[in-house]
């Protein structure tokens, strides 16, 4: 088994590195992919970056982000080290797995499914618990105690509900075009159906717009990046019904709504660089 991490790929971009690994998760019990952006290395050889996770929408891998996104520029600038895990389990050969694009393999939605079939899927964990031991194990030029975390769509939604359980662990969180009230879009309504079954109390623990009301203690202002022509903005996104939750629980939350825009990466590498800045402050970089 790959415990330690195989180098699949290495691409020099910007001064750094865009480096690609495999290994093998217990929590998931399959190899796994991820990606890091390593910017250029300082002169002291006892500096440790602080590290970005970014999290990738249905359909995706940990390749996505990193082809399209453009972040690394200002990943370079601000000497931080971008993190891009896959978006769910792969290879399992679960019957129904990859029967749609919006659920099973590319389709985790960073819960910890408790239906028996689906036992696996337990992203919320890998990316929370996992990941970050193996890489603190593996790398230690990596400071994982200075963590932010972002995401776009179904990883957006992750970001924001993983931020909110975990205000010890993340210094920010930033998100373009999130799932932001799962339960109430096809999206999430399907996810969790299938991987938390008919307990909608259970649900909740993965919305944001509900976390807000548990985890309201927020050292630092959300930020959401939204397209205002994005099809997909008024029955699966719904960020105004987290931004009207917020408001209630007096949670700080910039949510820019930008004409023109859609769902695409076009969207994302057009503002990247704000988010990656506004992560860059919350580290004091």
């Amino acid at each position: 088994m790959d415990t330690k991490p195989t180098e699949i790929s290495s691409s020099y971009m910007f001064g750094g590195y865009n480096k690609r690994y495999k290994h093998f998760s217990p929590k998931l019990g399959c190899s796994m992919t991820f990606h890091i952006y390593f910017p250029p290395s300082p002169s002291s050889p006892s500096h440790k970056f602080p590290v970005l996770y970014r999290l990738s929408g249905l359909t995706c891998s940990d390749e996505n982000f990193i082809i399209k996104s453009g972040a690394q520029r200002a990943a370079s600038n601000f000497g931080i080290v971008l993190i891009a895990p896959d978006t769910s389990p792969r290879g399992l050969n679960v019957e129904g797995e990859a029967d749609s694009w919006d659920f099973g393999v590319g389709a985790g939605f960073y819960l910890n499914a408790t239906q028996d079939k689906w036992k696996n899927w337990r992203m919320y964990d890998y990316v929370v618990k996992e990941l970050p031991a193996f890489l603190a194990e593996n790398f230690p030029q990596l400071d994982t105690s200075k963590a932010s975390i972002s995401g776009h769509s179904m990883g957006g939604h992750g970001a924001l509900t993983i931020y909110l359980k975990n205000l010890d662990k993340y210094k920010s969180v930033s998100a373009f075009a999130p799932i932001a009230n799962p339960i109430n879009c096809p999206w999430g309504q399907k996810a969790f159906t299938n991987y938390l079954g008919e307990n909608r109390a259970e649900w909740e623990e993965y919305d944001a717009t509900c976390l807000v009301s548990k985890f309201n203690n927020v050292p630092a202002s959300i930020l959401i990046d939204q397209g205002e022509d994005d099809k997909f903005l008024k029955d699966q996104l719904l960020p105004g019904n987290f931004q009207e939750a917020c408001k209630k629980y007096n949670v700080p939350l910039l949510l820019r709504l930008h004409p023109g825009y859609d769902h695409s990466y076009y969207f994302i590498s057009t503002f990247i660089d704000d988010h990656t800045s506004h992560h860059a402050q919350a580290l004091r970089l």
